[in-house]
């Protein structure tokens, strides 16, 4: 009996920061916070938005529409425009183009150009995501990946829970272009601490689009990022109705419905971290908790709409579980990606934004058809499931293929 080939010894080199690691890796952790706040932001002051230009509610969410169709659109088309840049070069221009999209945002004296300017600061968001994970890799031993790229990570799930509930009140007392414009700041100085704090990796001046482009055609590639595209998007069916259904159905008192929200911030915080955890220790493991207990919880959530306190455990625990797949994800793709690293890992943001408007796409759907505010965790766990699925069939169409992952350096 023959032995399967062994896959070559793996590096264990990394890149030492000019001013140390921690300072690296809080200034990367900050800039996703920032550029999570400005993702999330709009949902907490989104009826002081309507307002202020005179829209209903369900116009003023074109401008939510337009920030994700440039998060989908930007993540592939900057990356591969900036394949030649260095990371670090790429970063600081993403920085540039979010400053200079939420500066915008607050000049534009009308819906359609206000939508025009959000659409312009989605366009760096995905890549500074995952430019940030693979940088945030570069800069730890192989062993440790999943929890550097979970510590970067976690400053998403602390903008659900500081960034955005800061925004709502800033716009509530201040209006919605200044909560607009201290982003943009915050943006600023993410980009003065990525200039001082990010190690000045060698770019590849050789390197040419269609050759990242080619190598995105990797199997494994394509089925994680399915697996991204519809496992997220359970969590988003049900995040998008909370706030409907505390009002509609679980009937809390006004007041608690943020404390909801912090319940649910928690829960995303506790899952990047929980995660990259695993990640470490058991990457294919982490995905298929992630995804499985996320349908097992999403089904419990539809039977305690009307009990606030199972309620509260079912918003902690559907984050938790769902967020922890970020990680695991974000990790599988470099082992996978090869020459596509920058590409694949932007693309994953893409797939996770594709998710947030499956989710709610399905959520509209169940209850225009009224299937009732229930419906939602039912609807969740089937794409938790249908992204388990697909993750299950990534690692039988691997094992049947006898590939390897490509065990290169994320330098």
């Amino acid at each position: 009996m023959t032995t399967a080939p062994q896959p070559p010894p793996v590096p264990t080199s990394f890149i030492e920061p000019p001013h140390g690691r921690a300072a690296a890796l809080f200034i990367l952790t900050f800039g996703t916070f920032v550029v999570g706040t400005g993702e999330f932001a709009i949902m907490g002051m989104l009826p002081e938005f309507a307002r202020s230009l005179h829209l209903s509610a369900a116009d003023a969410g074109y401008a939510i529409t337009a920030y994700a169709l440039g998060v989908v659109i930007g993540a592939p088309l900057i990356t591969i425009l900036g394949a030649r840049l260095s990371r670090r070069e790429l970063l600081l221009s993403l920085l540039v183009l979010f400053c200079f999209g939420n500066f915008l945002s607050i000049c534009m004296p009308t819906p359609e150009l206000v939508e025009v300017a959000r659409f312009i600061t989605g366009l760096p968001h995905g890549a500074l995501f995952g430019i940030s994970a693979l940088v945030a890799a570069s800069m730890v031993e192989r062993s440790r990946r999943g929890w550097a790229v979970g510590r970067v990570l976690s400053g998403i799930a602390i903008s659900t829970l500081v960034g955005a509930p800061f925004s709502t009140f800033a716009a509530d007392h201040f209006g919605w272009r200044v909560a607009y414009l201290i982003i943009g700041l915050f943006g600023c100085i993410t980009f003065l601490g990525v200039w001082r704090y990010i190690p000045a990796d060698q770019p590849n001046r050789k390197n040419s689009p269609l050759k990242e482009v080619a190598a995105m055609g990797n199997t494994q590639v394509l089925l994680t990022l399915l697996a991204a595209a519809i496992g997220f998007g359970g969590m988003f069916a049900i995040y998008t109705y909370l706030t409907s259904i505390l009002q509609n159905v679980t009937h809390v008192p006004e007041w608690s419905v943020m404390l909801y929200m912090v319940i649910w911030g928690m829960g995303m915080l506790v899952g990047a971290n929980a995660g990259a955890w695993l990640v470490d220790r058991k990457l294919d493991l982490a995905a298929i908790l992630a995804l499985g207990g996320s349908a097992v919880v999403m089904l419990g959530f539809s039977t305690v709409l009307h009990q606030p306190l199972l309620l509260a455990l079912a918003v902690f625990l559907i984050p938790t579980f769902v967020n922890g797949l970020g990680p695991a994800l974000q990790t599988r793709l470099m082992d996978f990606a090869g020459d596509a690293q920058t590409l694949a890992a932007s693309l994953n943001h893409s797939a996770f934004n594709i998710a947030n408007a499956l989710g709610a796409a399905l959520g509209s759907m169940l209850l225009a058809h009224q299937f009732g505010y229930s419906a939602l965790g039912i609807g969740g766990a089937i794409l938790s499931a249908g992204g388990l699925v697909v993750y299950l069939l990534a690692i039988l169409v691997l094992r049947r293929s006898g590939q390897k992952e490509i065990r290169q350096p994320i330098s």
